[in-house]
């Protein structure tokens, strides 16, 4: 399974973003450190980590200063297939619900976590959910646009090319 993912922060009032791997990470806390450890000097600020699975699934991780990290994932039930998705319950945040029985495909997502991580960066809880599960929206097209209502749209259509 190929996952992308990435970190945000803001410098001097502009966002900027590092492509960034966590394949060696074993908790959330390995996950914000690894935030921090890419933004350099802006780890004082908001950082927001964007991972997308294979059309298949997304998070959204924010961490501010040296507080907890704050976790959103498009769909809870990942995590029983995913080992990075399941990094994240770690956060207290999401629930993992009871394995589903049979491998078929999973027509509605079902988002958990803290749904108001970006409140203040353009994307409302209810924005959030409703991006989340709508038809038609791949977990890309999601990412795009909650990074576009943040301003770092263009960072982020950067490292994807």
């Amino acid at each position: 399974m190929s996952i992308f993912s990435a970190v945000f922060c803001s410098v001097a009032d502009e966002w900027t973003g590092v492509e960034t791997e966590l394949d060696d990470a074993a908790s959330i806390d390995d996950v914000a450190d690894t935030m921090r450890d890419v933004s350099g000097a802006a780890a004082d600020g908001t950082m927001v980590l964007l991972m997308e699975a294979d059309d298949e699934w997304f998070a959204v991780v924010r961490v501010e200063d040296h507080s907890d990290p704050r976790v959103f994932l498009s769909d809870v039930r990942v995590v029983h297939e995913h080992p990075l998705a399941a990094l994240l319950l770690d956060s207290g945040e999401i629930e993992a619900p009871e394995p589903a029985e049979g491998t078929g495909q999973k027509p509605y997502p079902q988002p958990g976590g803290d749904t108001g991580l970006l409140d203040d960066l353009g994307t409302p809880a209810r924005d959030l959910v409703s991006l989340t599960t709508t038809e038609g929206m791949l977990p890309g097209d999601v990412l795009a646009e909650i990074a576009e209502r943040a301003g770092f749209g263009e960072p982020l259509e950067a490292l994807r090319l």
